[in-house]
């Protein structure tokens, strides 16, 4: 049977698995359209959304639902750990880590709904259906990937606590502190892309990590 620690290392490998998945889909499949690029033709990623319209379904089920509800679960993990020595900021972990879980699957959410919808659009207006994938897009991108502040504050929260309980790597806690920066840092226009890329990327090795960590840990 399961013990919450397992749980919670399953969703840290998961968690970073749909990191993985999305990041090879994008740079691959999806990149040919340009989705997910600033100077892409709107028109040529509503036409190829639209024509893989399963494809993009799954997309979005996997990085922003089934990531939301893992998050969720290792927020409830990390929290029942930190708690004998630091209630309060185990509280503010789990808080924290519900709340990205949250915006997390709601951008999910939404970019199915909208993704059924601009289909529709387009069989009749293709211009309309451009301009409301657009609208789609703005409201995903602003609860899941606009910018990474909710993601950003769970991993300063967590790296605090970790460092401050010592019963997790105090890497780790460096580690999260420093992915909890560069999340932070995609407020800045400029440095958006590049902030971006490294909270992305650092989060894969974070969750991995934690995985490992929560499997190794004694209870």
């Amino acid at each position: 049977m399961f013990s919450l620690q397992k749980w919670g290392a399953a969703a840290g490998f998961g968690a970073a698995a749909t990191y993985i998945f999305g990041f090879v889909l994008l740079l691959t499949v999806l990149a040919g359209s340009g989705y997910g690029m600033a100077d892409a033709d709107p028109a040529t990623v509503v036409s190829f959304v639209v024509n893989e319209r399963t494809l993009m379904t799954w997309w979005y089920t996997i990085i922003y639902l089934v990531n939301g509800f893992l998050v969720a679960i290792l927020a409830i993990v990390l929290a029942d750990i930190f708690k004998p020595l630091a209630p309060t900021l185990a509280t503010v972990t789990q808080v924290f880590g519900a709340l990205w879980a949250t915006l997390v699957v709601g951008a999910g959410m939404v970019a199915n709904v909208g993704n059924e919808v601009v289909a529709a659009q387009y069989v009749s207006d293709p211009e309309g259906a451009v301009l409301m994938w657009q609208i789609f897009s703005g409201v995903e991108n602003g609860l899941g990937g606009g910018n990474e502040i909710a993601g950003a504050v769970w991993a300063l929260v967590a790296g605090a606590a970790m460092l401050r309980t010592a019963l997790m790597p105090k890497s780790l806690g460096y580690f999260s502190l420093v992915i909890g920066a560069s999340g932070l840092l995609t407020l800045v226009p400029a440095l958006n892309d590049t902030a971006g890329s490294v909270f992305g990327l650092g989060y894969i090795v974070w969750f991995a990590w934690v995985g490992i960590a929560l499997l190794t840990r004694k209870a």
